[in-house]
């Protein structure tokens, strides 16, 4: 549910006005909208991932629609491995009125390193794996020394 924040001013004739009005939602909508827990949501806050824009007469917190884009953008660099430090990079740049698009293909182009290193590890790993499983005997002579004499340890 979105609400409105008015501030509200004194006229010289002792009416309140109310001239100025914030429209946003509190943590909770914006919580329902983007599919993601308060708590998320507060740590994002917490760590300038996700600035409000004001706050209700009550004192919530209100956020705008621009929040949910935001969101979505962290969500996206989230699933492409990016860190929430690498996001809020991101955000600093966009934020100061610059596309933050060089910096996310050279944080995507560190990504694809991380990978093939990986993809390495991991072929690495099957080779070691098929090594042990070339020599391997389904049933050993007993040995008490060891737990199983196939590993060698």
């Amino acid at each position: 549910m979105e609400e409105q924040s008015l501030i509200s001013l004194e006229s010289p004739h002792g009416w309140r006005v109310k001239p100025m009005a914030a429209v946003g939602m509190k943590i909770g909508a914006l919580a329902g909208r983007s599919g993601l827990p308060v708590k998320t949501l507060r740590y994002y806050e917490d760590l300038g991932l996700l600035p409000a824009i004001g706050r209700s007469e009550g004192g919530y917190r209100l956020f705008g629609e621009e929040s949910l884009r935001r969101l979505e953008f962290i969500r996206r660099l989230k699933s492409l491995g990016l860190t929430l430090d690498d996001i809020q990079e991101c955000l600093a740049v966009h934020d100061a009125g610059e596309l933050p698009c060089g910096d996310i293909q050279r944080q995507l182009q560190r990504q694809i390193d991380l990978v093939d290193e990986r993809l390495r590890e991991l072929r690495l790993f099957r080779k070691e794996l098929q090594s042990l499983l070339q020599n391997w005997q389904s049933d050993p002579a007993p040995n008490t020394a060891v737990i199983c004499p196939n590993l060698n340890v």
